[in-house]
């Protein structure tokens, strides 16, 4: 099965779906509210992308552009994306989802920043994360010094 990240529309389709998350996944990475923030019309840019499994949506995650993104790292570029949430539903884990959403943010060439949930840090490190500083609990992926390493 072809697996593609797709833009959501912002519609109530893709609402309800988003509330199947909520009744099924964890609720420090519920979207609903953030979701009805920008709902506003199916045309709408959205800031979520997600994977159907067949007609199922499996796989999504919040996107962000940043700006700024010089002050984030030194000679960076003035942009940066953030993935504020990622998540795959239990019976679509270990498919490669969560790896093909963050293949698609990385696809950018943008820096990203995160902040890991939900003991997931094990995951970003296999992403190529890591701390944005010795203290920080947020993690960045720099395209300028990614290894290029892929995930077995």
């Amino acid at each position: 099965m072809a697996v593609t990240v797709e833009n959501l529309k912002m519609n109530f389709k893709t609402m309800d779906e988003f509330k199947s998350f909520k009744e099924y996944g964890l609720e420090e990475l519920s979207m609903l509210e953030e979701f009805q923030i920008y709902m506003v019309e199916d045309n709408a840019t959205s800031p979520f992308y997600g994977i159907y499994y067949g007609d199922k949506l499996a796989a999504r995650m919040c996107l962000y552009v940043k700006k700024d993104g010089a002050a984030l790292l030194e000679n960076g570029p003035d942009q940066y994306l953030e993935i504020w949430k990622l998540e795959v539903l239990p019976q679509y884990q270990h498919k490669g989802l969560g790896l093909k959403l963050v293949e698609f943010a990385k696809s950018f060439n943008l820096p990203i920043l995160t902040k890991p949930k939900v003991k997931s840090h094990t995951f970003w490190k296999k992403m190529d994360f890591s701390p944005l500083s010795e203290n920080s609990s947020r993690l960045i992926w720099n395209p300028a010094a990614s290894t290029g390493q892929k995930i077995s």
